[in-house]
């Protein structure tokens, strides 16, 4: 029940209630890959990069096959305050491994790629989005992206 109110809080856009209704969870459901992943949403709504990284590893550690703990753990690492794209694209790769048909993965490697300078590399990983996935999805959400702004000529010439 808290964590369906929790939901609700979220989608109303009050991350802070949809906080309090997860506290009132009782311990040993705090861990469960859906509380995890609540948990993470409502501390990346509030911006807070340090806790929502932790919360991201646990629910890797807890469910490694949950392919959202994975993109959430490298998409706080880009923006925690000690991270970067670096630390993100580290965290990433080896779910690039163990999800080889998970185009949101490839599309996120590439914009870290991208944020290293790596273009090349970063060209191969969003051409591999969008062959893995809907690539005028991918090409639309790419023209969109800052991370992937040093790439948008070439991606628009696709």
């Amino acid at each position: 029940m808290h964590l369906r109110c929790a939901q609700g809080w979220l989608e109303l856009g009050d991350h802070l209630e949809a906080n309090e209704e997860l506290e009132r969870i009782s311990f040993p459901f705090r861990i469960h890959p859906d509380v995890l992943l609540l948990r993470y949403e409502v501390h990346a709504k509030a911006k807070k990069w340090d806790i929502a990284v932790e919360i991201a590893r646990t629910l890797v550690e807890v469910a490694p096959y949950e392919v959202a703990g994975w993109i959430n753990q490298a998409f706080a690492l880009r923006r925690m305050s000690s991270g970067g794209p670096k630390a993100a694209w580290n965290a990433l790769l080896p779910a690039a491994v163990k999800f080889p048909t998970n185009p949101i993965i490839a599309y996120h490697l590439a914009c870290y790629s991208c944020q290293m300078n790596r273009l090349k590399e970063a060209n191969a990983w969003l051409i591999m989005a969008g062959m893995l996935g809907d690539t005028n999805e991918f090409k639309l959400m790419a023209l969109t992206e800052p991370d992937l702004e040093p790439l948008w000529l070439a991606i628009a010439n696709l």
